[in-house]
């Protein structure tokens, strides 16, 4: 654009074209001042408790899981393939998050990216990825697109 932010009719862009730097700092303050202005724009609605109430969810109570729940990964040697399993798991990033499940245990990122089903001698270990994508040299993967399977339901 002409000119580009300094001379741009759009009042949202104001300033932006003096700015000597454009950093985490600068986008962290213009995230606020722009928080600022829509609240000024669009106000949370005044409504009384009655009529809020009776919008809000119904809050479900989930039953709850541990691993205590799953007695196989209790017991030697699977505790410990599990414990290590499980850290190198949560250490691939800050947002994988770990569930217990009634029948499995997943792991999820934004969605459950690996499953276990733990088993009294092994684990049964799902991966939400394309099988063709699977580098298996070993050929001890199994395609089970289309079964029905706990977890994501290969």
């Amino acid at each position: 654009m002409q000119g580009g932010f300094k001379e741009c009719p759009l009042k949202v862009n104001v300033g932006l074209g003096s700015l000597e730097q454009w950093d985490e700092s600068a986008i962290n303050r213009r995230a606020g001042k722009l928080a600022k202005q829509a609240s000024g724009v669009w106000p949370a609605p005044e409504l009384a408790v009655d009529i809020l109430n009776t919008y809000r969810p119904k809050t479900i109570i989930k039953d709850s899981y541990s691993i205590k729940d799953h007695p196989h990964l209790l017991s030697a040697p699977m505790k410990e393939l599990f414990g290590t399993f499980r850290k190198e798991v949560i250490a691939l990033d800050r947002c994988v998050s770990e569930e217990f499940l009634k029948l499995y245990v997943a792991y999820k990122a934004e969605t459950n990216f690996v499953d276990i089903v733990p088993q009294a001698k092994q684990f049964r270990i799902s991966l939400n990825m394309r099988y063709t994508e699977i580098s298996d040299p070993r050929g001890i993967c199994k395609d089970l697109s289309g079964f029905g399977r706990w977890g994501m339901g290969m």
